[in-house]
């Protein structure tokens, strides 16, 4: 048996068999949603072929079970490329999660903002992304299957209900493009001034690798950035992943009611 295949006998040999609607993979500051889901937790640890990330913020297991009316799998934290330069590193719970019956993924993370108009505290709903690390999950995979169309990597229809749901909240998500940069080091403002050509909206160290995966994997994707601060140069904070963890709970509430009105609908 491989990695995934063992990891996901682990899971379902104590969370049932069930199909999940869906899976969550949350960012900085959001691990606490984990901890809302009525089910079994497993420690990234304990499951075969899973990453072990040390990144504080982030809390490290997957919950399987109920969450607002819908059975779902929710990741509490991931791990980074610039953990252990393994662009791959999410595959195995990505595989773990199709082999659950998942269909869609939703994405969070968090972010700096180019734009006064998303501020610290604001959401951003991606729409597409410029992967500025030129790093590739697929690298070494063995079969055509890694020629992955990327076009419309964030799903319209999805978009489309969690701006409905957005809505409904009275909650403002604009759209915009994301760039991932390697980490772990934060960007210098020529490096910003350069995505900003590029036509960056925000700026962060995960999720592109993971919406590789999963559109490599089948899975409908859409993704949400909670901002925590301007990028380099465009603002007067000091960035620092203890001011990343300070802000990300102002856009998490937000997020909370967001998804929360989307599993509900």
């Amino acid at each position: 048996m491989s990695k995934n295949d063992n990891a996901l006998a682990q899971v379902q040999a104590r969370a049932g068999t069930t199909p999940v609607s869906l899976g969550l993979i949350l960012g900085s500051g959001l691990g606490h949603i984990a901890d809302m889901v009525e089910g079994e937790s497993f420690e990234y640890g304990e499951l075969e072929g899973f990453p072990v990330s040390a990144v504080s913020g982030h809390s490290a297991k997957l919950v399987v079970g109920q969450l607002w009316g819908q059975r779902v799998a929710v990741f509490g934290g991931r791990a980074h490329y610039y953990e252990r330069g393994q662009a791959d590193a999410m595959r195995v719970p990505l595989e773990v999660l199709k082999g659950l019956g998942a269909k869609q993924v939703i994405l969070t993370n968090a972010a700096g903002s180019f734009h006064k108009d998303i501020p610290p505290g604001d959401l951003m709903l991606i729409s597409d992304h410029i992967n500025f690390s030129g790093l590739n999950p697929l690298i070494g995979e063995a079969t055509d299957s890694r020629f992955v169309n990327m076009t419309n990597a964030y799903n319209s229809e999805m978009r489309q209900k969690l701006e409905a749901a957005a809505k409904v909240e009275d909650i403002t998500l604009k759209s915009g493009t994301y760039s991932w940069y390697s980490g772990p080091s934060f960007e210098t403002p020529a490096e910003i001034r350069a995505l900003k050509i590029l036509g960056t909206d925000a700026v962060g160290m995960s999720t592109v690798p993971e919406v590789i995966l999963a559109r490599f994997l089948g899975l409908d994707v859409a993704a949400i950035s909670v901002i925590t601060n301007m990028a380099a140069g465009l603002g007067d904070e000091t960035i620092s992943h203890a001011h990343t963890k300070s802000m990300a709970p102002i856009g998490a509430a937000k997020l909370e009611k967001i998804l929360r009105r989307y599993l509900e609908a």
